[in-house]
Formats: structure tokens, sequence, C-alpha cells
């Protein structure tokens, strides 16, 4: 047996992808070890765990996970019930680890930080494919591997507020003064948000959900202000589908989101490109785009996640020069075509690289696309797994039913009625008149003046409209 063969299939990740995909590794008879940087599997979603998803369990279970869990007398959960991140995690997740086969298989508090082939950079090439991977951790210690599954995901890197693309000039100054994404606005992190301006930088479905729970403290606080801040014109793939959404919660996340802009509830900034950041004398941030200014007392940054692909610099990794994905995959997830429910099925052929047994799936395999969904990760756990066994008619056997509609910036939604006025085809959001005293708020840069902010989307139908 040679060095490379006897090595075990690392997982780098425990989240719900790479858990999947160890359950897919123990029925195959692989040897396999997963890596999870935090203390616990799905460390990301503790983060969120007060966060509903708009997937119901029924979209959220891999198959091999299930067979597993139900071998050691697991009970499912209600497969029409929306789980939250808590929910996956103590119903699911966390039961999964603790099946024999995938126990002791998980090495805690090991972070990656380098993977390359032993004896061989990224230039040289004779004789590569039979070297073993070489994974260094961030304590200075290494294993060997037949092959990665890269699922680290991407919550560790959000994107920057900077409007092109780039921290903002005093972005990093700031920091004190930026929220990661998806803060518990009604639970521990409550007294930060209430009574205050908070600025929601981002058009997803992160940025809608955190809105509307600071929609709901404003209820609740009086002094409670919140402005959702935009690059673009048009918020109609924000909103998403409404009633004609396959996911109701999600449907009615973007409906709901849609009624607090037009009562003025939230203050939308559109057409706002962040260029400045800076810390105002009284302790705020204020964002500026041109001449226009937002201060906030907290600013949420929910423009999205981008992957780390530097500890993977010395594979030959062949991506898509926009996505960040696979060059393969891009145009299958390229969310100017496509939301998540139109994400044709697809696996090991679209997410190999020139680097033999290295794969990058789940939220990762995406690149910067938003339109990733659970069931789509499971799917190209299983088969990539496939793959590896040797199995290529499974492996290319790709298949996968998504619900359509809707915009999957992430897969979070907010609870509510699937038929509230205002779905889809309702009329576009009104301008808003934001009245600014002096020294807060919103302002032109100059103290208590007014910003009128205009919001110049047309009156349409969606594309669920028909």
């Amino acid at each position: 047996m040679s060095e490379q063969t006897a090595a075990p299939v690392v997982v780098i990740g425990a989240g719900p992808i790479g858990l999947a995909a160890a359950a897919h590794l123990a029925e195959r008879g692989l040897d396999f070890v997963v890596l999870e940087a935090g203390s616990s599997a799905a460390a990301a979603i503790e983060e969120w765990r007060h966060v509903k998803l708009f997937s119901p369990w029924r979209y959220d279970i891999d198959s091999a996970a299930r067979r597993l869990l139900e071998q050691a007398g697991w009970t499912e959960p209600d497969l029409g019930i929306l789980p939250t991140g808590g929910d996956l995690i103590d119903a699911y997740l966390e039961p999964l680890t603790k099946t024999p086969e995938i126990n002791d298989r998980i090495r805690y508090n090991s972070r990656v930080a380098a993977v390359t082939r032993v004896g061989f950079d990224r230039i040289r090439t004779a004789g590569r494919e039979a070297a073993p991977f070489l994974i260094r951790l961030s304590d200075g210690s290494e294993l060997l591997a037949s092959a990665v599954i890269d699922a680290a995901g991407t919550w560790s890197r959000p994107n920057v507020l900077g409007g092109s693309g780039i921290p903002a000039r005093g972005e990093t100054d700031s920091a004190d003064g930026i929220a990661h994404a998806l803060p518990d606005v009604l639970g521990v992190e409550r007294d930060r948000y209430a009574g205050r301006r908070t600025a929601v930088v981002g058009a997803g479905h992160s940025a809608s959900t955190t809105l509307l729970d600071l929609g709901q403290l404003a209820q609740e606080v009086p002094g409670t202000e919140v402005v959702w801040v935009v690059r673009g014109t048009d918020q109609a793939r924000t909103y998403g589908g409404g009633e004609a959404d396959e996911l109701p919660a999600r449907g009615a996340l973007g409906t709901r989101l849609r009624k607090l802009v037009q009562s003025g509830h939230v203050q939308l900034v559109s057409a706002f490109r962040t260029e400045t950041i800076a810390s105002t004398p009284d302790g705020r941030v204020e964002l500026t785009s041109g001449d226009r200014h937002v201060v906030a007392d907290t600013v949420v940054n929910s423009t999205g996640f981008r992957p780390d692909h530097e500890f993977v610099s010395e594979l030959r990794l062949d991506l898509d020069p926009i996505m960040g994905s696979t060059r393969a995959l891009a145009p299958l997830i390229d969310p100017n075509r496509h939301s998540c429910g139109t994400v044709p099925p697809h696996g090991v052929d679209e997410l190999a690289h020139p680097e033999p047994g290295y794969y990058a799936i789940g939220a990762k395999s995406y690149g910067r696309a938003p339109t990733f969904l659970l069931a789509t990760g499971y799917e190209q756990a299983r088969s990539v797994v496939a793959a590896l066994a040797g199995d290529w008619e499974a492996a290319r056997n790709v298949q996968l039913d998504l619900p359509e509609t809707g915009v999957c910036s992430s897969n979070l939604a907010y609870g509510g009625t699937d038929n509230e006025a205002g779905g889809c085809c309702g009329p576009a959001p009104q301008a808003v008149e934001l009245s600014a005293p002096t020294g807060r708020g919103l302002a032109t840069g100059i103290s208590g003046g007014l910003l009128t902010v205009i919001d110049d989307t047309p009156t349409q139908q969606s594309s669920c409209c028909g």
C-alpha cells in the first residue's frame, strides 16, 4: 500500500456539509478524519443559532446522515417545521457527531493553515498525483491525506463594506462600530441596538432578516431607528417571489420587508456605494458615498461572503475569475441568471480542479455566488464521496429537487404568513423623506440637514407573476 492510499480522506469543516461528507464516507467504508476549527460542530452556525432557516427540515437533512442517525435510535423532527440554526445543531448535527461511525473521527480546535502535496509545490508536476496531501494545522502539527474535501464554508470571510470590492477608506479603523451579519438583536445583543440607530448594509436575505428583527425591536423600544443601505436601485430580487415562492417563509421574508419600507419604519437609502467610513466624535459610524452620508450607532455588514483560497494556494485550482468557484460550476450558479431554486444538479465533474483529489464543496464551492442551499451541498458531498470510492456511475447520477423562486443570499428566514398583502406583485417602494436631527442619523453633510432618498424602481411585476 502506498503512502497516499494508506492516508485517510480529510474533511475540512464539521458543519452540515462536512458532516454529510463524513456520513457518506462512513457508509462507503472509507477511512476519514474531520478537522473542525471550532470547539464543537457547526461553530459558524452557533453564531446565528437564533435565526430561522427558510428551508423546512425536509431539505435540511442529508440522506446518509439520516441513515446513520436512525441506526443510532434518532427520532426525525417534523419535516414541515422550519428549524432555527440552534435546532439544526441540537436536533441534527450534534447527534450526528455522536454516532459511532463519526464520533471518534472529528478533531476539534484544528484550524487548517495550509494544504499542499508532500514534496511538491504548485509548479512541480512529475509524480504529483502519487504524492499524498500534506495538511498543516495552525498549531504546527501535520497530517497526510489521500484526498481533501474542503467544506470550510465562507462565514469567517465577510465581504467588505467598500462599494468597489475593497475596504472603504477607514473601514479597518472603524471596526468597533461594525457588526458581523445576523446579530442577535432581539436576544443577547439587544442592548447594543435598542433605542439606537442601526444601518444595515446589503441586499440579501441575511440583511432582510436583521432588518425585520430591528423592525420588531423598534416597535418594542422607542427611539430605535433602522436604515437600510444598498448599492442598487431595484430591490425586487431582495423582496423575492412573495406568495409564489415554494418556500413560504422565504416569500414572507421579502413581503414583510417590503411593507416595512413602504410604511417608513425602515428607511431605504439606495444607490449608495460606500467610499469612506469614519468614527464620529460622539462614537458613531459615518458612511460616505459622494456627497451623501449615513450616520449610525452600529453598522451591520450584510454584504455577503467570499471563500478563503489562500490556505490551498499551493494546489492547482481552476477558479472562475468572477465567481471564485470552479469554471465548470460558475455558469450554473451565477446569481445574474439563477436563484437557488434554478441551480441545476451538479456533482463531482463540475467540482473537479486540476489537482486530483481536492474538492471544495458547500458554500465555499460557490465562491461569491449567494445561491447556495443545504440540499445542494448534500448532493455535492454524495457525488464526491462516490467518486472517491470509485463508483463513478453513482457519482455522475446527480439529482436535485429544489424549491423554486426567491433569491438565496443566505438560507435564512423570518417567520410570517405567506398570504399577506404586498407580495411579489405589489408596488415598488416609495420615496422616503428622512429627517436627520443635528449630529445623528442621515445627513447631507450639514448638521440638521435633510436628505430625501428616492428609490426610483418603477412599479413592476417580478418574474413570479409571469
